[in-house]
């Protein structure tokens, strides 16, 4: 699915989105700085805009997953061209005090950190590719200290009865066009397979099974802020 989109994933994002990413992912950012983090795991960092963005508004060392290795090699690049941190090993070293940005190829379901060992987390456009949603959340929320924030952004379909046609209407028809126009076959395949995900996730997953999913995880004080009249999302709480 993500084969050919690495490229110009940052640019075609926030074209595609009508410049809304870019919103979503600073409030994103807003939730996790408020916890004040030392280090934070974002999971599903894709090319590391997260994870920089992180990094920049807290000063904290960020270790970022990705499941797709070409995804996180323009991760890495991303964040060499910054020139906002180096790839180290997670753990900080002695006595020092740089901060760094690391990147792993790893799946959200099986994180390769020790229990409570991170001060904060996000994750990004990931339980729809999950097979147990669920299951992903207790493990996410595993590797977070209590009191850590957990945070999420992701798509999701507006509930008005006036936007969610239009909502349909682009990404069914809309997006796999502009996709094509803009950035080929790749981002074509990836416009088609969208609105159908978003539609199918949250019609087995709806918002109401999300919060109590994150109850039973182990993340409390949930708050939801819907977001461009709905199309997108961003959710955090504290670790219990």
């Amino acid at each position: 699915m993500f084969r050919g989109l690495p490229d110009r994933y940052d640019r075609l994002a926030e074209w595609l989105s009508f410049w809304q990413n870019r919103r979503w992912r600073a409030a994103l950012v807003d939730a996790v700085a408020a916890g004040d983090p030392r280090l934070v795991a974002d999971v599903a960092t894709g090319t590391a805009g997260v994870a920089l963005a992180l990094h920049a508004r807290t000063g904290a060392d960020i270790v970022g997953f990705d499941l797709d290795e070409g995804m996180a090699r323009k991760g890495l690049h991303n964040v060499r061209e910054a020139r906002n941190g180096h790839v180290v090993p997670v753990a900080r070293p002695a006595g020092g005090e740089r901060h760094a940005i690391a990147l792993a190829v790893a799946r959200g379901e099986q994180l390769p950190l020790a229990d409570g060992s991170v001060d904060a987390l996000s994750f990004t456009y990931l339980l729809r590719y999950v097979d147990d949603p669920q299951a992903t959340l207790a493990e996410l929320a595993r590797v977070v200290r209590p009191g850590g924030v957990v945070a999420n952004l992701e798509f999701a379909v507006p509930d008005s009865p006036f936007w969610q046609p239009l909502w349909w209407l682009y990404t069914r028809a809309a997006l796999p066009v502009a996709g094509l126009l803009t950035g080929g076959r790749p981002w074509y395949r990836v416009g088609r397979f969208l609105g159908p995900s978003i539609t199918n996730y949250y019609r087995r997953h709806p918002l109401d099974w999300t919060l109590d999913a994150w109850e039973r995880a182990g993340i409390g004080a949930v708050t939801v802020r819907r977001m461009s009249l709905g199309g997108g999302v961003v959710m955090w709480g504290r670790r219990k």
